[in-house]
């Protein structure tokens, strides 16, 4: 998982990508492609 400064950047990455707030945290999931996962905060 990774841990970026820009969490926009990432949700370009692929049409499926979403961001998630979790517990304070900012998580980007795909369900179609689980390698595009990241993490912020």
């Amino acid at each position: 998982m990774k841990v970026v400064s820009s969490i926009r950047s990432l949700k370009v990455r692929h049409p499926n990508c979403q961001v998630v707030r979790r517990r304070g945290r900012i998580y980007v999931i795909n369900k179609t492609n689980p390698r595009f996962k990241a993490r912020q905060g």
